[in-house]
């Protein structure tokens, strides 16, 4: 089943196994079956510390539980982890087996304190590259905290269950047989979203932080770079984040990053938190900023108040908050959102297999987006606003080369329509001609763009028409103390390079504004005095 390389790799990890571990296999006659029978084999066949059993009777067939010797609950994945999936695998074999997982022991501590009854079913593609996060955030949690069970599901091998449960959007979260959630989330998330004590906790850990001599509020490319660039001035940096690496844990392929050749997002953005963290960086996940207090008085301290009540203080704040994607705000969007209406066409695509979609934008990440997808579903149809395509010439007459591809240009989307919670076409108006159209399919993929994410801010500093952060070719804003970087800004060009060459510059810029602050006397003769 699995080739002489990963056979290879698979070898020197469970040579990293502490404990014994079994493998409980529920199989039929089906041709998937005996792909995972062969996948088993090869599992067992790189370590003694491996025994596999075939007498399991789940209703999910092929499916295996991942159990410690001995027992017969665990991690169970219903379906082959392979692709994407085929590190969170080796995670869960691993974990089983007693290695520790590389995870916070504050984050290990709270999954262990979680108390109820949780049973988790998560739907992935193979395709799908925010999937393993949280594929495995639950594997974890189940292996550390017998009170959680889950069940890792392959929406390929069981599209009945995708089809009755209309599943059009991956990962997609059950908890005891109710959604819970859907797309990327992270363990710290997943818990945060358990417990709901938590947020009182983590206000008062932050109102007791001293303040910062730079406090970093985001944590993509812009926010990692301005901390280490901070961090090596040795003084004391902070970073709050939503998530950290931002809007690049969505992006699947990276190659314009200068000496990184090929990347994804979900890796490149764990590389920006391990650097930032190599300096000891105190970094506060799942944060989200709510307002900016400014000094009352030149050279005094910041506040940034977050979502949960705490507020941090700082001598200097930079603000990278990012951008996210744009809505197109019509009727139906909101309604059938991971209901036919996606925003990820390689997480989301094979959900649409021989379906007719539709892709709203004629940039580069629509007409891209288009393409991927035409090599998957039926029929796509492209829908732009504009007269022509904004996308790179190659890009264009690569889509207009696809027979399964209908291009619409001044073409203006007026609702997505659907019916028993799906969706069933989309409408367009022609602007030349003023006549409507409706477009029968199965999926809406929205790539129009990005917004920054600056509403937080409005009132407090200055901002553009266009909700970006307005700052000087130093980075400085109109608010003394405050600088911002990256995506968020006015800076033109979004792109992940450029991110990270203003996150270094405003941190440069922002230690040259401490470094000319008046000295504070010395304790000593202000008490002499």
């Amino acid at each position: 089943m699995l080739d002489a390389t990963l056979k290879a790799q698979l070898q020197q990890y469970m040579g990293m196994l502490r404990q014994p571990i079994r493998l409980i296999a529920s199989l039929d006659d089906s041709a998937a079956s005996q792909e995972m029978r062969g996948l088993l084999g090869d599992i067992v066949g790189v370590s003694d510390k491996i025994s596999l059993d075939v007498s399991g009777q789940d209703a999910r067939k092929p499916s295996f539980v991942i159990a410690r010797e001995g027992e017969t609950s665990g991690v169970r994945f219903a379906g082959l982890p392979l692709g994407h999936e085929f590190t969170s695998l080796v995670l869960a074999l691993l974990w089983t087996g007693g290695h520790p997982p590389k995870v916070e022991q504050e984050v290990i501590d709270s999954i262990k304190a979680l108390d109820g009854d949780f049973a988790f079913e998560v739907y992935m593609s193979l395709s799908c590259h925010n999937c393993p996060d949280v594929v495995q955030a639950l594997s974890l949690m189940a292996i550390l905290n017998p009170k959680v069970r889950t069940v890792v599901i392959e929406g390929g091998t069981f599209q009945q269950e995708v089809t009755d449960r209309e599943i059009m959007a991956v990962p997609m979260v059950f908890l005891n047989g109710q959604v819970f959630g859907s797309g990327r989330m992270t363990v710290e998330e997943i818990v945060a979203k358990l417990d709901t004590n938590a947020g009182e906790r983590e206000a008062a850990k932050l109102n007791a932080k001293d303040a910062y001599d730079v406090l970093i509020v985001g944590g993509g490319p812009a926010g990692a770079a301005a901390a280490v660039y901070a961090a090596r001035k040795g003084i004391r940096v902070g970073v709050a984040a939503e998530r950290f690496g931002g809007q690049v844990n969505d992006t699947l392929a990276i190659e314009n990053y200068i000496s990184v050749l090929e990347t994804d997002g979900p890796k490149f953005a764990a590389a920006l938190e391990a650097q930032v963290r190599h300096y000891e960086v105190d970094v506060m996940n799942l944060q989200r900023a709510e307002k900016l207090i400014p000094a009352t008085e030149p050279g005094g301290l910041v506040q940034v108040q977050m979502a949960n009540g705490g507020v941090l203080k700082a001598r200097s704040v930079i603000l990278s908050t990012g951008a996210r994607w744009r809505n197109v705000n019509v009727p139906g969007e909101q309604e059938y959102k991971n209901k036919g209406v996606a925003y990820c066409p390689h997480c989301d695509g094979p959900l649409f297999k021989g379906k007719r979609t539709a892709v709203i934008g004629g940039g580069n990440s629509g007409v891209e987006a288009a393409i991927d997808l035409a090599g998957i579903v039926q029929h796509v149809t492209l829908i732009e606003f504009a007269d022509q395509l904004k996308a790179d010439a190659v890009l264009v007459s690569k889509l207009k080369s696809l027979p399964n591809v209908t291009i619409h240009v001044n073409a203006q989307t007026t609702e997505i329509t659907g019916a028993d919670g799906k969706v069933n076409g989309l409408k367009y108006k022609d602007r030349v001609s003023g006549q409507e159209h409706l477009v029968p399919l199965e999926g809406v993929f929205v790539q129009i763009g990005l917004v920054p994410n600056t509403e937080w801010l409005k009132g407090t500093l200055e901002l553009s028409r266009f909700g970006e952060i307005v700052v000087d070719a130093k980075g400085h804003t109109n608010v003394e103390g405050v600088f911002a970087a990256g995506d968020c800004t006015t800076v033109p060009y979004k792109q992940i390079v450029i991110a990270a060459g203003e996150g270094a510059k405003a941190a440069l810029s922002a230690f040259d504004h401490l470094i000319r602050q008046p000295a504070a006397a010395p304790a000593e003769l202000v008490a002499a005095a």
